[in-house]
């Protein structure tokens, strides 16, 4: 039962989170009849929030703790995929998000889930770094305004977009050092 622990429970809880931000997401009005913001926009909000947060936890925990396994090195990246994609479609079914930076954000992770998985069947592993963390933070803050409407929101898509580059370019430089 060692792949039973704290940070495979915590992943597990954000994938049961995921669709239900995004449920929550695409029941969202833009305005109510006054002008405000839903409430379901703050709800969402929370539940991405408390998704968001859970990440750093599950990791944080699992190295301080010593408790990596397999299951979490599968259920940890799924966890982020689900909620990461699942906002972002979300978000641009709803016309708050820029089709065009959701699509090169869902392009360039598949791409490199495949590209890891590939090299997994090399036993070749090519772990996560700083700039995979940065991109994966501005995705983060940039759902959480689009979900709220604020002003920047789209300026933050288009610099996650950037830095979703990157990280995936240093992802295939890092292979081909390796090599």
């Amino acid at each position: 039962m060692k792949n039973l622990n704290l940070p495979n429970a915590i992943a597990s809880v954000r994938i049961l989170l995921a669709p239900l931000f995004l449920f929550l997401l695409l029941q969202t009005k833009s305005t109510d009849d006054a002008g405000a913001i839903s409430w379901l926009n703050y709800f969402a909000a929370l539940v991405f929030s408390i998704a968001s947060i859970s990440d750093f936890f599950d990791g944080y925990i699992a190295r301080a703790w010593d408790q990596r396994t397999k299951l979490g090195e599968i259920l940890d990246p799924l966890a982020d995929k689900m909620l990461i994609l699942g906002a972002f479609l979300g978000l641009a079914m709803i016309d708050r998000a820029n089709v065009w930076a959701v699509y090169i954000i869902l392009v360039r992770e598949f791409f490199i889930t495949g590209f890891r998985v590939v090299l997994a069947s090399e036993n070749i592993s090519i772990k996560a770094n700083f700039a995979g963390k940065l991109k994966t933070t501005f995705q983060m803050i940039a759902v959480g305004f689009l979900t709220m409407q604020w002003v920047f929101g789209e300026l933050l898509l288009w610099i996650a977009v950037a830095l979703t580059l990157y990280s995936g370019a240093t992802y295939i430089i890092s292979y081909a050092k390796h090599k």
